[in-house]
């Protein structure tokens, strides 16, 4: 190695020169760039925080997912929380049944359980108290269906059918109504198991109803059919099908106050009004599209997952998948508000007596709105999944939730008028 100037260095190899280094030409110190960069035009730091409009900090999302407005959580379910209900005789008593194939009868109050529902060979999907509060039904979705005593906390019934869709009680006697994968719809008095079965169309009972007065239920299908059915005689009092049914699978159906009409909701993202006793078709909800007039992106088919009438005013809520609670008057079928969600509405259920529509989503948070004005009342948060189902009590003092995050909770609910 040779110094042939002051500022480079020859490397020698079998005498070649291999390279020459030269000293100036060095990497660049910071003082270089910074007069590299003095040229380039950099934003006004005031900026900054404009372009972070939107973006949710680490700390905020942190706090949001540790935000829980309930008073009590019940966490023995090992799988999400598929259903919930409450007892119709105190509201004290939650059952609630899970993906874990289990049911739990709890207490509202501290979450204390009370009977575990085993036995199951599947995702439990269906859990119902009786009209007198005695018994609880339990079933899955493989079929099985259980009976048990509150009281004794013993199992007195159980049977097996086809794919579960649903499952309720009679609202006056001991009797429970099944609807099934292949279009069966059963009825047993309990807990003799005697049974009736009703005619199956070929296609799914997807959805029913029994009506207040005991004697008639409705039960929505696959293809977009409706049947009002005799439960005495087992047969057909009227059919709505064609033009006057669905276009698509039934989802939903509610019934008013006294049974005389009753609200269908379906995947053609329409909703629609019968009368029980004719059986015609009076009224059908302002969709475009399948979606309702005045909506975001009316083009796209919208399926409506919950329906439900209010018990003191002329009005229906309709619930559909993109997020839009569409308030209706019930006399001119014109949509009064559209109360808009940031995920799809899973389940509504109007206060007994208040103008009050509750919701849950897919974003894991239930709402309260006011559909004399279309605004939000309150909401309230806790879960980390989406709500899957819940239910509230008659005072609309109380909801319980069942959610996707293997917990149900119990919410305490506040308003400005109370």
């Amino acid at each position: 190695m040779d110094n042939t100037e002051d500022n480079t260095i020859e490397l020698h190899g079998d005498e070649e020169v291999i390279e020459v280094i030269d000293l100036n030409e060095t990497e660049p110190c910071p003082d270089d760039l910074a007069d590299d960069l003095g040229d380039v035009d950099f934003e006004d730091p005031g900026n900054a925080e404009d372009d972070n409009e939107g973006w949710e900090t680490e700390d905020e999302m942190e706090a949001e997912t540790e935000i829980d407005d309930s008073d009590v959580t019940f966490s023995k379910h090992t799988g999400s929380v598929f259903c919930v209900s409450l007892d119709p005789a105190t509201n004290s008593l939650a059952v609630t049944g899970g993906e874990d194939d289990k049911a739990y009868v709890w207490r509202v109050s501290d979450g204390e359980v009370l009977l575990e529902c085993t036995g199951h060979k599947d995702s439990v999907t269906c859990a119902v108290f009786s009209h007198d509060s005695s018994m609880v039904a339990s079933g899955d979705m493989s079929g099985t269906i259980k009976v048990w005593k509150v009281e004794t906390k013993e199992e007195i019934w159980s049977f097996e059918v086809g794919d579960l869709e649903w499952l309720e009680w009679h609202p006056g006697a001991p009797v429970l109504l099944a609807g099934t994968d292949d279009g069966s719809v059963w009825m047993w008095k309990i807990p003799a198991g005697d049974c009736k079965t009703f005619q199956s169309p070929g296609c799914q009972a997807t959805s029913g109803k029994v009506l207040p007065d005991g004697k008639r239920a409705v039960v929505g299908y696959e293809n977009g059919t409706v049947r009002v059915w005799d439960l005495k005689h087992s047969n057909t009092i009227h059919v709505i099908k064609g033009q006057d049914g669905h276009q698509g699978a039934l989802t939903c159906l509610a019934c008013n106050k006294d049974g005389s009409l009753v609200l269908t909701g379906s995947v053609d993202g329409c909703a629609k009004v019968i009368n029980t006793t004719t059986g015609k078709v009076v009224g059908a909800f302002s969709v475009e599209g399948g979606k309702p007039k005045g909506s975001r992106d009316e083009e796209e088919s919208n399926s409506v997952e919950s329906v439900g009438f209010c018990d003191i005013l002329p009005l229906v809520a309709v619930a559909y998948l993109d997020g839009t609670l569409a308030v209706y008057d019930l006399s001119t079928q014109n949509l009064r508000h559209r109360c808009q969600h940031e995920a799809g509405i899973v389940h509504l259920q109007w206060e007994e007596s208040s103008s009050v529509v509750s919701t849950c989503s897919l974003d894991g948070a239930l709402r309260l709105w006011d559909a004399r004005s279309g605004n939000l009342v309150s909401e309230y948060r806790g879960h980390t999944a989406e709500i899957l189902d819940f239910t509230i009590n008659r005072e609309a003092t109380l909801a319980v939730t069942a959610s996707g995050d293997n917990q149900a909770k119990v919410f305490c609910l506040q308003r400005p008028d109370r």
